[in-house]
């Protein structure tokens, strides 16, 4: 029995995941990354490192993650912008290092170098799909990249600036299509055409939601094949979402159940500390069991003092029906719960973090971490 509250993974979905992005590197022959920034749950990394090619870092803590888990892949870094003291550090560790302005080129550039580090430099392709704004890198005034003009502008003080820049990196997609990067690679070929042949490497980013039932995934590898024959370049992708795509869940417990014209279950989790794509995205996120024409119908609760820690509330869906009625003690499984949820969790109200557990095929548990007062007290 599984103690809850707790992030459990499925090995074989999970495997699955990785085999799929395993395919699309070796038939189109890019090198696929796992992306921290959405999926690093600890258990999982080692299967990581066997199946892809390395992690994609966005600072000094994740790179020190995958400086601890990767062993067979490289290690990219990319931060919008590096702080002094932790620099040196990530040097260390990484074998890329992408800046995100000609600023930070000027700053850091020499000193990567001499070290041995890959560098690359983010650009703005200024063309994006993104369900709003808060997940758009290409929005306006995006802070993200470096847009071709201020690019231009930067040359034009400085005509070695890209001298030992080996790559570009654009990041421009959330949840999106194989057809949603034919259009954005088509604006980054006209825009930045003249630079790509002087590049050993191109990075199309994130928000290649892969593993998706239904996604094209011999339109990607064709995409990537006829770019990386017409520019003569290695293609670099970096997937976090898609890694982690329906592989686990958040299982909880009903801890009481309350009546305000409605049946609520208060939960041992939070939609707030342990589910917060669901307040930002928002969605309703699905749950085991769930009956569209259940006759027994219940809001669920965190176990916080936020009035609005409600589950699917922020996207309008915040009831969920059922045949039998639920009593306490009962588990509620949200699906899918694997992904951009450890990476965001909090510790609002001292709610204990979930454990981390990975299971078998048969729900047998295989490993897992158990989280407790200490996280908090480290918090706070």
């Amino acid at each position: 029995m599984i103690k809850t509250p707790a992030y459990v993974c499925e090995l074989p979905k999970l495997i699955k995941n990785l085999e799929l992005l395993k395919f699309v590197g070796d038939e189109s022959g890019a090198k696929v990354l796992c992306a921290l920034k959405g999926f690093a749950f600890s258990l999982a990394m080692p299967y990581v490192d066997k199946y892809l090619w390395g992690a994609t870092c966005s600072g000094l803590h994740e790179a020190k993650f995958a400086g601890e888990f990767i062993k067979n892949g490289e290690i990219h870094t990319y931060s919008p912008a590096f702080k002094d003291e932790d620099f040196k550090e990530i040097v260390k560790i990484s074998n890329h290092i992408v800046f995100n302005s000609p600023n930070q080129i000027l700053k850091f550039k020499d000193y990567a170098l001499k070290n041995g580090v890959d560098c690359g430099l983010r650009i703005n392709p200024q063309s994006s799909f993104s369900p709003k704004d808060i997940y758009n890198p290409c929005a306006k005034f995006s802070r993200l990249g470096t847009t071709k003009a201020n690019l231009l502008k930067a040359l034009n003080s400085d005509k070695t600036l890209l001298d030992g820049i080996n790559g570009l990196h654009f990041h421009a997609l959330c949840e999106e299509s194989s057809k949603s990067l034919e259009k954005v690679l088509d604006k980054f070929r006209s825009d930045f055409k003249e630079f790509i042949p002087k590049m050993k490497w191109i990075n199309f980013g994130g928000g290649h939601h892969i593993t998706k039932k239904g996604y094209d995934v011999n339109h990607l590898i064709s995409l990537i094949k006829e770019f990386k024959s017409e520019f003569g370049v290695e293609v670099y992708l970096e997937p976090g979402e898609a890694v982690g795509w329906e592989c686990g869940y958040l299982v909880a417990s009903v801890l009481d159940i309350v009546e305000n014209e409605k049946n609520i279950a208060i939960l041992d989790i939070s939609a707030e500390a342990h589910m917060p794509d669901t307040i930002l995205m928002p969605y309703r996120p699905d749950v085991e069991g769930e009956s569209e024409n259940g006759k027994f119908e219940y809001r669920f609760g965190g176990n916080t003092c936020l009035a609005g820690d409600i589950v699917g509330l922020e996207a309008g869906g915040a009831d969920y029906k059922f045949d039998k009625p639920l009593k306490v003690g009962d588990k509620v499984i949200f699906k899918d719960q694997i992904h951009y949820t450890i990476v965001k969790n909090t510790t609002f109200n001292g709610i204990k973090l979930p454990d981390l557990v990975l299971v078998d095929e048969n729900g047998k548990v295989i490993n897992k971490i158990e989280l407790g007062y200490e996280e908090y007290r480290r918090r706070n």
